[in-house]
């Protein structure tokens, strides 16, 4: 399978086990997706994830995380930036998410971190994903 979007395969696959009340699921690995994994993991929408290693191309198993009635901790994931039409945004700009109840994640010189961090830290950069 020729893969243009690995980022947005990942976030795909996240939203449809979501949507199907599965307990985890499984990546293909890369270093951008273990990023990516780690901020949903720190802000509270994924409940784990573990790197698996293994030839040619390692996996993320990614823990979903549901709430006591096993509503969804993630409502939707929504790429925002795409090979195609890439999204940059400067530190001024850094739009909110669902009113600020999501987070965005970017890819600034620092590495990925949240649109929240990057504010504080003064950094702009590409908008990778939303998430609420």
């Amino acid at each position: 399978m020729n893969m243009t979007d690995p980022v947005a395969d990942m976030l795909t696959r996240i939203r449809n086990a979501a949507r199907a009340r599965l307990a985890k699921v499984d990546i293909p690995a890369s270093r951008l997706k273990a990023e990516v994994a780690r901020i949903l993991r720190d802000e509270g929408y994924v409940r784990d994830f573990k790197v698996i290693e293994a030839k040619p191309q390692g996996v993320i198993r990614v823990y979903l995380k549901y709430g006591r009635g096993k509503e969804r901790v993630i409502t939707d994931l929504q790429r925002v930036s795409r090979p195609g039409c890439r999204v940059y945004c400067g530190k001024a700009g850094i739009p909110k998410v669902f009113g600020g109840l999501g987070i965005n994640i970017l890819s600034t010189s620092r590495g990925l971190m949240t649109g929240r961090t990057a504010a504080r830290e003064g950094l702009g950069g590409e908008i990778l994903a939303n998430v609420w």
